[in-house]
């Protein structure tokens, strides 16, 4: 398991990077319609506040489980957003 501060790192760096590249798709092609490249932004974000929640989390039974599920799920919603994003160009 990695750290708790290299956990967050991850969950910023990688949801930042999907969010940066959906703002980049949006203003390189400002003849398509923005609404699913801000759906992405929101979902984004919203999954940054969920994860970074369970990682702050204290209470539950088993300190290692939680990270490495939160981990698991990062990366599941991770490869989810990507593709989103690489659904944009199509």
């Amino acid at each position: 398991m990695a750290s708790i501060k290299n956990l967050k790192k991850d969950i910023n760096y990688v949801l930042g990077d999907i969010i940066e590249a959906a703002i980049i798709f949006q203003e390189s092609h400002p003849e398509n319609d923005a609404k699913e490249s801000e759906a992405i932004v929101d979902d984004a974000i919203a999954t940054f506040d969920e994860l970074i929640a369970k990682v702050n989390d204290k209470k539950v039974e088993s300190r290692k489980v939680n990270l490495t599920q939160v981990q698991v799920q990062l990366e599941e919603k991770a490869v989810s957003l990507i593709g989103r994003v690489n659904k944009l160009g199509a």
